[in-house]
Order: C-alpha cells, then structure tokens, then sequence
C-alpha cells in the first residue's frame, strides 16, 4: 500500500479542517503536498490552516467549554460518546493503519500492533476507568467555632472533585501520528475538556480523519477541532489565554519553547520530549538475548523514537562479543518498502531527516568512534528515505553521538567495567526518558533500575505493556506521564468543597 491509488481518497484528498462540529476550507486556500517517506511521492494534498483557522478553532473550544454540554455531562454520558468515536475508529482499521505505512514509514508489522491495536485496547481501558472517578469524601471533623469559641463546637466534612481544565491545545508528532493522536485525545476530552489538535505538517491525514469518528459519534460542536498548520499556528495555541492547557510530543527544543510561549498565562503543560535511552547489558548478561533487543531498540520505526535506547553500555568483558552479534543480526534486517510483509527497517520521514543523520554518523567518526555496521544509504534503494542500521563501538559518553538525540537508526557501545560505572554513565544525560537492563540476576538488575534517573526501565526486555505503566521523563525528556491508572487526572484540577454538617 505505498502507492496513491490504494489510499482512501476521502482522507488523500481532504481539502478542509475540523471546525466547530463542520469542514471548513482554509482561507487562503493553500494545500501542502505530502510524500510517502518510502517512494518520495505524492500521496495527497492536505490543507494548510493559519492563523485564521487557529483562530475559529480556539473560538469553537471555547464556546463549547464554557456554554457547551460536554464539561458539565455526567462521565458515563462522556464514555458513551467516545466508544461510539471509538468504534468509528475501528469500523477505519485499515485505512488507519494504510496511513501509518504511506504517510509516516512504518513497517506493516509496526501499523498492525504498536501503532493501532495497542493504542485501542489501552483507550478502551482508559474510557472505563473514566467511570470511576468519583469524589474523594474527606473525613469528618470537629473545631472550635471562631466567632464563639466558648459555644458548641462545629462539626463538619467535604469532597474533593476532579474537573476538566479548560481548552486543550494537542501538538502531536510525525513519527506515531495515530498512536500519539489518539493518546491526548481521548483522556483530554473522556476528562471533559475541549481540544483543538495540531498534527505534524507530514501527517496531517492521520489526525483528519479523528474529524470523520468525531461527526459519526455525534460529539457536540466544538468539543474537537483539527486545524493544520506550521509554526505560528502552533505559537499562536500554545500562548493564547484562551487556552487552559498544552499536551505536546515532540522534540526538547520545541518543547522548551512551549514552555516560554505559555509562561505569561500560566498554563498546565504536559511534555513527553527526547530521549537517549540507556541500555543496560551487565556481564552476565544473555549477549544473544540482549544483541536482538539492542537491535531491535535502533531498528524499530528507524530509530525514530522518543523511548527506543540508542546507548548501549555494556560491561567491557562481553562487549567484543554483543557488538559483534549485534552486526550479525543488524545484517539479517530486510530495510526497503514498509508495505512488504517481511520488512523490518522502513525509511526516515524526509531527506532532513536523514541529513541530519549522517552528518551525526560523519561526527561520531571524527570524534573517535569506531563504525562497526551500517553508516551509509542502502545500495539496494535508490528512492526513499532510508538508511542502513549503523553501529558505533569505542564510544565515550562526552561524544555527540552518545549525547544528541539522532533520531535515527545509530547505536553507540560504551564499554564498562562495574555496575556503579554503568549507573553513573547511565545517568549523565540531560535526558532520562526510559532505560532497559540485561543480566541473569533480576534483583540485581531491579536494584540498579531503582538508580536509573528515567521515567521508566525495562528488565530482560519486559512486557513492553503500556496498559498500566505511566509513560513520561525525568529532567529534559519531559513534564507529566500519559498512560496508567492516572492518566486522566493529567487532564483535570482538584477542586475541594468543604461544608458543615447540621445547622
């Protein structure tokens, strides 16, 4: 499915934004072609908002915030509504998951599961524990009556209630357009709030179609808007005052200046940024088993993700052999057409993408690294934005590429020799997003993943479940966690009512 003609022309071909509850054209009736990452061809012309359209879109929120039906209806009234969105969801399973191959280069397998099934079942999940967010009742107690302190004493209780924040601005990335899409929505709006989404300028169809479910279920006007766009619409949502609050994925610079542009309103930010995952391989380690997640962590989505761990540190006693297992599986890897069934390396997002690669490739080198796989451009694809599964040994953890975010299919091997070593080197990064470690002692693991400065670590490969774990950084990979039992308190403020009891 990597061609024009097998895309559902409704989403290819959708020439207007979400408004309000209708399409609306933009106003300048500007269109920006969007390439297949594989084939670098046209697979539809979207439609480009500005600052009009951010416009009539935070105006839409707004309304049906503050006058609309949606904040003050019940939770189980919300939850009917979000299955039916959600069944609209499912009824578009494969034009869905057609759109994660030809508009952000995921591999079949990757659209099948991480980037749709997963993501519906935890949706699912999260719109019956929306149910369940009952008022906490405080505990009844007693106090001397200040304004007659020698008369009964007064007695009393309260509740304390979650409520929606206000207006959500959802600023979503190229790399897992439905999956992250799909992720503020539906806590932001099971929660109450109303959204205005801003998808990535690469996948902008991904997040159009969230248009289509949201007119099937019937969703009051205005309770979601989807507005494209480039930068200034994005400045425009996140310092607006009409809005409440900002949800964005996407890179730490960006982020930092989400952080700036909403500081004179005061709003609640929630951040999953960059990473530089650490994994972990202790000398006892399985090299087989923990070679294939080593590649499997640069290879996945090629290398394009938040979460995927691109420093390996392993203890110096066993890194001949795991460098040398990882290029002999990273050899096996078929890289080309992400529709084939059998490919496991799809392409990066554009040609920038890819620059920027190789020009972290061309520094690792020069700064002492020793390339062991990959660092170059498929012999075998002449179109497309693909890049082989590279492998640096040697590396120091003050090199760039041990440091910078490559965003790309790149590994570098940094050799230890004892468990405090590998915390230390673990922890020096500004990032600290998530982390895994290999070794035949699971206590002694689960000690040092106790030590990891990151939001999450896997053990032995894990159970990659994101069901129940919340999801979000320490230091600069982020603010707040998606995902878990809490997820939708992300999305609400505590509101207390305290009251007496009797006269």
């Amino acid at each position: 499915m990597n061609d024009f003609a097998a895309l559902p022309k409704q989403f290819t071909e959708q020439t207007r934004l979400f408004i309000g509850g209708a399409w609306v054209t933009p106003q300048s009736g500007e269109r920006q072609p969007v390439l297949n990452p594989a084939t670098e061809e046209v697979i539809g012309e979207a439609p480009v908002g500005g600052l009009h359209e951010a416009e009539a879109a935070l105006a839409a929120a707004r309304e049906a915030f503050d006058r609309g039906p949606w904040p003050r209806m019940s939770a189980a009234e919300r939850a009917g509504f979000m299955r039916r969105v959600h069944a609209a969801l499912l009824a578009r399973a494969d034009r869905i998951k057609a759109l994660q191959i030809v508009e952000a280069g995921a591999t079949q397998a990757l659209a099948e599961t991480m980037m749709f099934a997963s993501p519906m079942k935890i949706v699912e999940t999260a719109i019956e524990r929306s149910l369940n967010q009952a008022a906490r009742h405080l505990p009844i107690t007693t106090a001397l009556n200040p304004f007659d302190p020698a008369g009964a004493q007064l007695i009393g209780s309260g509740v304390v209630v979650r409520e929606a924040i206000g207006v959500v601005a959802a600023i979503t990335p190229f790399n897992a357009p439905f999956l992250t899409n799909l992720a503020k929505l539906f806590p932001a709006l099971l929660a109450g709030n109303t959204v205005v989404l801003k998808p990535s300028p690469h996948t902008p169809f991904s997040a159009l179609l969230f248009g289509e479910a949201a007119q099937e279920a019937g969703l009051p006007n205005g309770v979601l808007n989807i507005v494209t766009g480039n930068a200034d619409v994005a400045q425009m949502m996140t310092a607006d005052a009409r809005v409440d609050m900002v949800t964005f994925t996407g890179s730490e610079q960006v982020g930092a200046a989400i952080l700036a542009q909403g500081a004179p309103t005061i709003k609640k930010t929630l951040l999953e940024l960059g990473g530089k995952s650490a994994l972990i391989v202790r000398e006892d380690a399985d090299v087989q088993k923990a070679a294939m997640e080593g590649v499997f962590q640069v290879s996945t989505h090629c290398g394009q993700g938040c979460a995927l761990a691109t420093r390996h540190i392993v203890h110096n006693a066993i890194r001949p052999a795991y460098v040398e297992t990882m290029r002999a599986i990273a050899a096996q890897l078929s890289v080309g057409d992400p529709a084939a069934p059998g490919t496991v390396v799809g392409p990066l997002i554009r040609e920038a993408a890819r620059s920027r690669v190789e020009r972290f490739v061309q520094q690792g080198q020069d700064e002492g690294a020793r390339l062991v796989a990959g660092g170059r451009r498929p012999a075998h694809l002449d179109r497309g934005f693909f890049y082989d599964v590279t492998i640096f040994d040697g590396v120091t953890n003050d090199m760039s590429i041990a440091q910078e975010e490559i965003f790309g299919p790149v590994a570098s091997v940094i050799g230890f020799d004892s468990d405090e070593e590998a915390v230390q080197i673990a922890n020096d990064s500004r990032y600290g997003l998530y982390g895994g470690i290999h070794s035949r002692d699971p206590a002694k693991a689960y000690d040092m993943a106790l030590r990891l400065r990151t939001g999450g670590v896997v053990i032995n490969g894990g159970l990659y479940s994101l069901m129940d774990a919340p999801f979000g950084g320490y230091k600069r990979s982020g603010l707040g966690r998606e995902f878990g039992e809490n997820w939708l308190d992300e999305y609400t403020q505590e509101k207390s009512v305290l009251f007496r009891i009797g006269v």
